[in-house]
């Protein structure tokens, strides 16, 4: 697995896996299979994968933790920029083939439609992780700050799931489910977090009772 992984393939597998959702809006479009109201079809498309690859490049760490698999690493960059991708095709599709470009129109219903704000406010918050995805971008920031900002995706993916849960009027099971999987995640975090700092406070404990001692 981890040879896999390390391959100088494995990121073109990833890449093509990753372009496979507009691969197939595409042979449907071809193929004029696009629904009945296909600017609905590309946009519930086009949300879907926005999340699911938010939630994907989440779940890399906690993955790296458990299958102990640190090549993992490698492949959450690309993820994460797929996400914004497919955020960019979303809100695209909204401004250009929805409304066309009628601006006016596009704030009346961000004013009127609670679920436009969150899911413009979800996408606003993936631009400086995207533009700061970079080594170059690492190294400027220095390694806290950039975490700390790229802590972000959290707060955009909680934005994209109540963005999802207020437009759909009925059935909600979906954008629970993604809202299960990133409470999941968050937890994990959590509970790492914990764990680091109660290990480093009982090394405090043990250097203190030590200098004591002496």
């Amino acid at each position: 697995m981890r040879r896999m992984l390390t391959s100088k393939w494995a990121k073109v597998a990833v890449f093509l896996g990753c372009l496979s959702p507009l691969g197939y809006l595409g042979w449907r479009a071809l193929h004029q299979d696009l629904t009945a109201n296909p600017i609905e079809f590309i946009t519930h498309l086009t949300g879907d994968w926005t999340l699911r690859f938010l939630l994907i490049t989440l779940a890399i760490t906690p993955l790296r933790s458990l299958l102990r698999l640190s090549d993992l690493i490698r492949f959450r960059r690309m993820l994460g920029l797929f996400a914004f991708f497919y955020g960019m095709l979303h809100l695209i599709t909204f401004v250009v083939i929805d409304h066309f470009f009628d601006w006016h129109e596009i704030m009346k219903d961000g004013v009127k439609r609670p679920f436009v704000t969150a899911g413009f406010t979800g996408l606003v918050l993936l631009v400086p992780l995207a533009v700061t995805s970079t080594r170059g971008w690492i190294r400027r920031l220095g390694g806290k700050r950039w975490q700390a900002l790229h802590r972000l995706i959290y707060v955009s993916s909680a934005a994209g799931v109540i963005h999802y849960y207020w437009l759909v009027k009925s059935d909600i099971s979906k954008p629970l489910e993604y809202g299960i999987v990133l409470a999941a995640l968050l937890v994990w975090r959590v509970g790492v977090w914990a764990k680091r700092k109660r290990s480093a406070t009982q090394v405090t404990s043990t250097i203190a009772a030590a200098e004591m001692a002496d």
